[in-house]
């Protein structure tokens, strides 16, 4: 089963950099982040199917995965590696029931008790955060629940884990330091240059 690795990505639809989501994606992967998440909240199905495939055209040489959130059934249409779901989203045994065997399903959780039930569902990695509280969700601003959550999300579901919210190359040893990787949505989309973004995220998180 593939694995999301290190770093993984997450889009916004309007990049900071003011470039094309799509130069910023093959800046992100060249650069070496090892997933793409593609997240898009309001675009409708035949937009974000369209997005999906002209992603996927500069992940897949680039050796990087690409995780749809939400869609399961825009990420099977367009053949995407995986999907992202979290808990007000398909149930997790309908999602694998659905999927080829090495299709990737993650999963949202920060409990201990729910990520052993994600793991027994058919999750394959798990999204495990606000680590440090992030504003790129509403209501998580003052939500941390810290590197020590995170390593014990990763002992329980025995899952590979991504820590995610408010990461930046200041803080990502922390979480690094847990054995889970990490995933980040402003700290690159947000970055005047991702790729460099991405550079010292990879830095600071290299084994």
């Amino acid at each position: 089963m593939p694995d999301p690795g290190r770093l993984m990505v997450l889009t916004h639809p309007r990049p900071a950099c003011g470039r094309p989501l799509e130069q910023v994606v093959a800046d992100c992967v060249g650069a070496g982040a090892t997933a793409i998440q593609l997240r898009h909240k309001t675009v409708d199905s035949r937009t974000l199917l369209e997005t999906t495939i002209r992603l996927l055209a500069i992940t897949a040489p680039a050796g990087a995965l690409l995780v749809v959130n939400d869609r399961l059934d825009v990420a099977l249409a367009a053949g995407a590696d995986g999907v992202h779901l979290g808990p007000e989203d398909l149930p997790l045994p309908t999602a694998r029931r659905l999927s080829p065997p090495d299709f990737l399903i993650g999963y949202s959780t920060d409990d201990p008790d729910e990520a052993r039930r994600a793991a027994a569902a058919g999750a394959d990695y798990l999204g495990v955060g606000a680590v440090f509280g992030t504003r790129s969700k509403p209501g998580l601003a003052d939500e941390a629940i810290g590197p020590d959550r995170v390593r014990a999300v990763r002992k329980a579901s025995g899952l590979p884990c991504l820590g995610i919210g408010g990461i930046t190359p200041d803080n990502a040893a922390r979480v690094h330091a847990t054995g889970a990787g990490i995933a980040v949505l402003s700290a690159v989309m947000s970055a005047p240059d991702p790729a460099a973004a991405v550079r010292r995220f990879l830095a600071v998180t290299t084994p």
